[in-house]
């Protein structure tokens, strides 16, 4: 088998059909081709680099890839035309890659043409949903994109809690449609990811310690797998199926809808920020720890050591300077809130705070603005059952060494209702991770990349041996393939079984590739 890294010339043998069906669709789209400046010509031929799955060089005739677009109720986009440099683009700018054939589908009839178009000219395929992985594992340079983004449905059903949500919404669409009913599900911090690779790698944030990871809160889902079937999975429906898709990725078909279980949450939370300047972040983390092991469900806290942006509610001298932030979150009553924050309060000499009762749907985007598309990412984690002061001690040192002003090291706190889900319900097994580490290089230009980089992958091999092990699939970078056996960990011989069940041709493989059972 060909991976993703193995490049392949397939030229688009262009043609002009003297009668026929492909002749008179290639009149009526004259006109338009002209005006998409499309590569292919009458009568000449147009190559271009792509990746095939599984054969060397090959063609296909412009009339086959025609039918194609006209069979679609979205879009199809070619280099060159309107519309293919955004659809190529995603949040890590790392990543420059340009697929042969890009499909913008409007719905589940888009998928499937799409996926059977992808296996029976064999080509690489990729899918995009938010666009918002590190690993930018959602595309591939040479052949096909299946492009999610533009189906973002949500519906939400009040009467039974259940929120219908399709593969191209954002968490951003998510909460403001389950907000309007009072009701949310468990999610990440940034408004701008991706629901569906959020979930299929386990999905965790301010709700978590109080109902469980993302996939915890997944009913069902209807998956499109490589031969183009389209089948329910949920634990009385493909319960195999269903098992693996939660957690692990986007190996075993395309999930169309997802169906998640809501809770009443706000509309205000107590939430907002406590900030410590960085020389007292040793001992601020060492409280934390204790503080961490007393604390209810309701209550969670990340901790994050960066440069100050430009608060308004810390000083103007502080702007710029190294800070560790205890960024807090209390899901039920707040004055219940206030009280088991207060301790936070006493870490240290406190250099701003900014701690009240707001919307929920806000405080899922109060961190956004750290997290715009468009610049350079590289990120590296461990999971934590506890922070010893020998991983405190390395944290500090790198966070007051930081390469650029946007990098940072954070302590996501899960533990409580995560942890008491069997290991063995699901792909995703963490279940004694209670914190998930993750420092975050981030830049604006490629002359920086090998000090931030390098930066990284220091801390991640010095801060190793006090970690437990385990690491967040979502969190893997694209040279990490030695570590998805560390993300499955004793799931990977039945993940590989089951991909062999639903894609035994690996057809969907610019993931973090799970291998089918030889």
């Amino acid at each position: 088998m060909i991976f993703a890294n193995n490049e392949l010339t397939i030229s688009f043998r262009c043609h002009s059909p003297r009668s026929g069906p492909a002749a008179k669709m290639q009149r009526n789209r004259e006109t338009d081709n002209s005006k998409r400046n499309n590569s292919f010509k009458e009568n000449q031929m147009s190559t271009t680099r792509t990746s095939q799955s599984n054969r060397g060089r090959g063609t296909i005739d412009r009339a086959v890839v025609e039918q194609l677009r006209e069979s679609l109720r979205g879009t199809l986009l070619l280099p060159g035309e309107s519309g293919y440099d955004e659809s190529r683009k995603v949040w890590n700018a790392m990543i420059d890659r340009k697929p042969a054939i890009i499909v913008r589908c409007a719905g589940v009839s888009d998928v499937l043409q799409a996926i059977n178009f992808g296996r029976n000219n064999s080509l690489l395929t990729a899918v995009r949903g938010g666009g918002h992985n590190i690993a930018g594992t959602a595309i591939c340079d040479g052949g096909l994109l299946i492009d999610l983004s533009g189906m973002r449905s949500v519906r939400i059903d009040p009467e039974t809690r259940v929120a219908h949500v399709e593969p191209g919404a954002t968490l951003g669409d998510l909460d403001r449609e389950a907000q309007a009913f009072g009701l949310a599900t468990p999610l990440g911090i940034n408004s701008t990811t991706g629901v569906a690779g959020l979930t299929l790698g386990g999905g965790f944030g301010w709700l978590s310690r109080k109902y469980g990871m993302t996939v915890d809160n997944l009913i069902a889902a209807d998956v499109v797998t490589a031969d183009g079937r389209l089948l329910r999975a949920s634990e009385k429906e493909n319960a195999d199926l269903f098992w693996a898709l939660r957690g692990g990725g986007g190996n075993f078909g395309v999930v169309t809808r997802f169906e998640f279980r809501l809770y009443p949450v706000g509309p205000g939370v107590l939430s907002g920020l406590v900030v410590y300047p960085i020389d007292e972040a040793a001992a601020a983390l060492k409280q934390f720890r204790e503080y961490v092991k007393k604390l209810g469900d309701e209550t969670t806290v990340w901790v994050v050591m960066r440069k100050a942006p430009p608060l308004p509610f810390l000083p103007a001298h502080a702007h710029g300077k190294g800070i560790i932030a205890f960024c807090v979150f209390h899901a039920g009553d707040p004055e219940q809130g206030r009280k088991a924050l207060e301790p936070i309060r006493k870490f240290g000499n406190i250099l701003g705070e900014h701690v009240g009762v707001q919307p929920y749907a806000a405080w899922q985007k109060t961190f956004d603005a750290l997290l715009t598309p468009g610049s350079r990412n590289y990120w590296k984690s461990h999971n934590f059952t506890d922070i010893s002061d020998a991983a405190i001690e390395v944290a500090v040192k790198y966070a007051a060494n930081l390469p650029s002003p946007q990098c940072e090291i954070f302590f996501g706190l899960i533990g409580a209702a995560t942890t008491r889900v069997s290991p063995d319900a699901m792909a995703y097994g963490h279940r004694d991770a209670v914190y998930v580490m993750n420092v975050h290089a981030r830049w604006e230009l490629s002359g920086e990349d090998k000090k931030c980089i390098e930066w990284a992958r220091a801390f991640f091999r010095e801060s190793a041996p006090f970690a437990s092990g385990g690491v967040y699939v979502n969190f893997l970078t694209s040279d990490e393939p030695d570590r998805i056996g560390v993300a499955y960990g004793s799931h990977m011989e039945k993940l590989q079984a089951i991909k062999k069940k639903y894609d035994p041709e690996n057809f969907f493989r610019m993931n973090q590739n799970i291998h089918p059972t030889t």
